[in-house]
């Protein structure tokens, strides 16, 4: 089965004191920008079949660096936009202080009971995380059919909806997605499978992706196939690293 690796922009001057939302021009800052490079260089050791990513600038920027050292690479991922991987629209509440919409009515909805929350002029939780599971899924289930089942792919966005993909996989209501934690350029791992999502990694900031890299081709020019791909292994299994 595919594996889709889920990547979140790198930092902006808004990231974190300012809800930037759906705000055009907001453009990756100097760390964002090493924080991509870096990102791209450590998914560089696995042959992307696609990269995807939300239209808005700090997720497109992204994406770039990631498909520019794929093409150093000698490889020419699929790159496209998606706008079901477009951050949640907070309608009002864009572009306004964290420390201001903390005392809003709706902040302890929004931590308690997101599936509740709708932005005022803006969107659902609930709607955002439909439309992101959707296009993650059906995104998946594509590139398995033209990459072949061992595909492995970059869908880029945004915090909320790279959390909410996330509380999906895990089987997760959404009320509890608040638990999770997805850092800037962090990534991300799921593999869907007829019985199941796999959580592979999340949050991941570090470290070598190569024990992601897909098998081989076996001696008769056949992938060698994953048994039971949708089964999880009693005990907990040898890892992906083991031989």
């Amino acid at each position: 089965m595919p594996t889709v690796f889920l990547l979140r922009h790198g930092l902006t001057a808004m990231t974190g004191p300012v809800l930037a939302g759906r705000l055009a021009g907001v453009h990756l800052d100097e760390r964002g920008q090493a924080q991509a490079t870096a990102a791209a260089e450590r998914l560089a050791v696995l042959p992307l079949a696609a990269v995807v990513t939300s239209p808005l600038e700090r997720c497109a920027e992204t994406a770039k660096a990631v498909t520019k050292a794929q093409r150093a690479a000698g490889r020419t991922p699929v790159t496209k936009t998606d706008r079901r991987l477009l951050e949640c629209d907070y309608g009002d509440w864009t572009g306004k202080e964290i420390k201001t919409l903390a005392k809003d009515p709706l902040w302890p909805i929004v931590q308690a009971q997101p599936s509740a929350a709708t932005f005022p002029a803006g969107e659902a939780m609930a709607a955002m995380s439909e439309r992101a599971v959707r296009a993650v899924r059906g995104l998946d289930a594509g590139f398995g059919e033209s990459a072949g089942p061992d595909a492995v792919w970059v869908a880029c966005s945004h915090g909320d909806v790279i959390k909410a993909i996330l509380a999906d996989a895990l089987g997760m209501h959404l009320d509890l997605f608040q638990r999770i934690v997805v850092d800037p350029c962090s990534v991300s791992a799921i593999r869907y499978t007829a019985g199941r999502p796999f959580v592979l990694t999340s949050n991941d900031t570090s470290g070598d992706l190569s024990r992601f890299l897909p098998p081989p081709p076996g001696k008769a020019g056949t992938r060698r196939r994953r048994p039971a791909a949708s089964d999880a292994t009693v005990g907990g299994g040898a890892g992906a690293g083991a031989v």
